[in-house]
Order: structure tokens, then sequence, then C-alpha cells
């Protein structure tokens, strides 16, 4: 027969004082975690805006007597590729236009997509059906097909594949935002909103947006690392950035099979 013995009131105390610390230990960790990441970010794109300070070569120009030089040389601290530019220079370089597409063209979907999910969802009925089904239109295509489409009719360049990527990416995020909002127009604070006569661009920008925006923020972050490796893929392709434009995935050599080096 056994038997259960209470816990004095000492060992209570020493427990919840036990769960705390590790609850405060958890959080300490995580927030260490994120400012290490934000540094790193922050040091990668400070670098990048400052690459004409950083290093006095061009990232195009040719050094025939220098091909292929080893890292750690007087001139060349990363080498050369096979044309004899600078590796350092050509990612550093690489990083504007990688990062003007991670930054920039997520932007523009998140903004659009947002809003109009935003919409869609608090208005309802059959608009909402409508502009659902436009959303739905768009994801039957497979997403890296239409890409490769829009830039191939538009021409290989940038700012071709700026617009493609706006024109495809911004239906997740007015999945995302409707779903939110279909679910946050029946909490009690939009319905007490409603009930003091606020319009409904109030009740949508004042109170639904800022209580629901956290999960498109969140997905926008992955979607910017999928947008740079969506223009590494076109150029690889040919169709993103053109040689000898240095790019990220690639900053030693061109990214397609078509076009040289120039000097």
């Amino acid at each position: 027969m056994s038997t259960a013995w209470a816990a004095s009131p000492s060992d209570l105390l020493m427990r919840a004082a036990t769960k705390a610390a590790g609850r405060r230990r958890s959080v300490t960790r995580r927030r260490l975690t994120l400012i290490v990441g934000l540094v790193m970010l922050g040091i990668g794109i400070l670098a990048v805006l400052l690459a004409p300070v950083l290093v006095s070569q061009s990232p195009i120009t040719i050094d025939p007597l220098h091909p292929l030089a080893p890292p750690l040389t007087p001139d060349h601290l990363l080498g050369t590729d096979q044309y004899g530019r600078d590796i350092l220079t050509r990612i550093l370089y690489g990083g504007r236009i990688d990062l003007a597409i991670a930054f920039g063209a997520t932007a523009v979907t998140l903004v659009f997509g947002t809003f109009y999910g935003l919409i869609s969802g608090y208005i309802g009925g059959r608009a909402d059906g409508v502009m659902m089904r436009l959303v739905d239109v768009v994801f039957a295509f497979p997403f890296l097909v239409l890409i490769i489409a829009i830039v191939a009719m538009l021409g290989p360049s940038i700012f071709n594949m700026f617009i493609a990527i706006w024109i495809t990416s911004w239906v997740a995020y007015a999945r995302i935002m409707r779903a939110q909002t279909v679910v946050a127009k029946k909490q009690q604070y939009v319905l007490a909103a409603r009930a003091l006569g606020y319009s409904r661009l109030r009740v949508m920008f004042r109170h639904i947006l800022p209580n629901t925006a956290s999960a498109v923020i969140i997905f926008s972050m992955v979607d910017a690392v999928g947008n740079i490796i969506l223009a590494a893929s076109l150029g690889f392709l040919g169709l993103g950035a053109q040689p000898p434009s240095p790019e990220w995935p690639c900053p030693a050599w061109p990214c397609s099979t078509s076009g040289s080096p120039s000097p």
C-alpha cells in the first residue's frame, strides 16, 4: 500500500521558480538568436551598399594576366574567375541585384496581396467569390512555368523579372490574408467596432489589419528568399541577370551559356 505525500509550500515555490527560470532562459536564447541573425543581415546589407568603398575593382573588368588567381592574394582577397574578374567585387555588387529582388519584388506583392485579401475577406458575398476566382485562375498555372512564360514574352531583363514576380506572387498573400480576415471579422473587437458605427475602411485598416498582418509578414520573409532562388533559376536559363552582370548564385561565371564577358 503506497502513501501519497502532499508537496510542501517550499517545494511548490521551488518548482515554480525552476519553471520560470527555464522560460526566461528559453526567451533569452530566442532573443539572442534573433539579434545574431539581424546583426549578420545588417553586416551583409551594409557591405553590399558600401561596395564601391570596400573594393576598388569593377565587377566586369577583365584581367587576362591573372585568371583563376588563388584566394588571399594581395589584389584579390577571394581570387579571380576564369576571366580574371575579382570574385569578392562580383559578390558585393551581385548582392545589390539580389537584395533589390528580395525587398523590391516582395514588398509590392506583400502590399497588393494583403490589401486584396483584406478587402475580399471583409466584403464577402459575390464580390469575394469573384475576387477569389481570379486568385484560383492564377494558382491554376504552375508558378515557375508562368514566370518563365512572362519573362520570355517581355524579354530577359531584371525589370521584366520584377514584373513577372509581381503578376504571379501576390496570390499567396491574398489567400493568407483573406483567411485571416474571415476569422477576424467574427471576433468581438470587430463586432464592437461595427456596432459603434465605424466605417468599413476604419474597421479593416485600424482594427483587422494590425491584428492579422503578422501571418503575411512572416510569409514574406520566406518569400524573399524564394525570390532570390527564383532569380538564380531564371539566370541559369538566360532570362534573369545578363552576363557579365554579377549575381550571388553565380558571382564567378556567367549565369547562362549565352553571352560573353565584356571588359
